[in-house]
């Protein structure tokens, strides 16, 4: 998806300070992409970065019958992945590397930006009339962002399981068991799904820095009630995430973590970089038509660049 949310200017995302476990709750902000409401929980004032996630969106649920309630048009990015995860619904993917497919729950579509790429997102012709579900970013390392673009669409992730619990493993790694889509920094990013009136407990890896999101439903982490559209941030140090449901219904969450990405990076529009002078030539790129290719199968024109001031970025 493209960020609906932008400035002239670059933001810049760094790790927080302090270490050691937290509980930072930071409500969504409410916000449109085209005619799309979505809630955007990061990047945020007080917190960044999660990991190497950099970009949390969540949209619906939405009942429709008729019309595209996602259509965002050709748009490009650079030096970050971007991962597709639904509830419910479709979304078809399509991109200048040619490739087309069609996310549904439980599928994984991930697309690797590298030096660059564009794709188009939107509800297929064919389609159940509901969507709901996730946009997340992941920033590069410095080390593998000026790489090839590419595409997977992964149809079965792995499951975790505990009494009272069941995890999909999205991307990275969990309780022994790991995502097949490519990863380059040590993260994980897991649907947690906990049985009604259940106390559940999860395995976490003591290095990493975590934060949860309520999906659907209603419970606690730890002694503290989830508050809803609001992203809670655990911190570091903890060896297990204690979840409980309430008993009229399950409990389903995200769970975002990794280890301290250690690098700032610039944030603006859809390019995660390091300085101003690299945002600058990615979208006069894109104004020329240079470096990102087109993305043949979409019906109608591409997203322009938004205005862009290359001056320092506070901090």
């Amino acid at each position: 998806m493209s960020n609906a949310s932008h400035s002239e200017t670059a933001e810049a995302c760094a790790r927080g300070e302090g270490t050691g476990p937290a509980h930072e709750p930071t409500p969504a902000r409410d916000m449109a992409l085209g005619g799309l409401a979505i809630r955007r929980l990061l990047p945020a004032p007080r917190r960044r970065l999660v990991g190497a996630w950099c970009f949390l969106d969540a949209f619906g649920p939405l009942s429709f019958e008729t019309g595209k309630p996602m259509d965002v048009p050709p748009h490009p990015h650079v030096g970050l992945q971007t991962a597709t995860w639904l509830l419910d619904g479709e979304v078809l993917h399509k991109d200048s590397l040619g490739c087309e497919e069609t996310a549904r729950p439980g599928t994984l579509n991930l697309m690797t930006s590298g030096r660059g790429i564009a794709h188009s997102e939107e509800t297929p012709h064919a389609h159940s009339g509901r969507l709901e579900g996730v946009q997340l970013w992941v920033a590069l390392p410095d080390s593998d962002r000026r790489a090839a673009p590419s595409f997977e669409h992964h149809p079965e992730l792995p499951v975790v399981e505990a009494p009272g619990l069941r995890a999909i493993v999205i991307l990275g790694s969990l309780g022994g068991r790991r995502s097949p889509g490519r990863a380059f920094s040590p993260i994980v990013g897991a649907d947690l799904a906990v049985e009604p009136g259940a106390t559940s407990t999860l395995p976490l890896e003591t290095a990493f820095e975590h934060a949860v999101y309520p999906l659907r439903g209603a419970g606690c982490v730890g002694p503290a009630p989830l508050e809803p559209a609001t992203l809670t941030y655990l911190g570091t140090g903890r060896s297990e995430l204690e979840l409980r449901a309430e008993a009229g219904g399950p409990l389903r969450l995200l769970l975002l973590g990794g280890a301290p990405f250690g690098e700032t990076v610039l944030m603006w529009w859809n390019f995660v970089a390091r300085t101003a002078e690299e945002i600058r030539e990615a979208r006069e790129d894109w104004q020329a038509d240079r470096r990102f290719g087109e993305v043949k199968a979409y019906d109608g024109p591409r997203l322009d660049a938004p205005p862009f001031v290359a001056r320092p970025a506070a901090r």
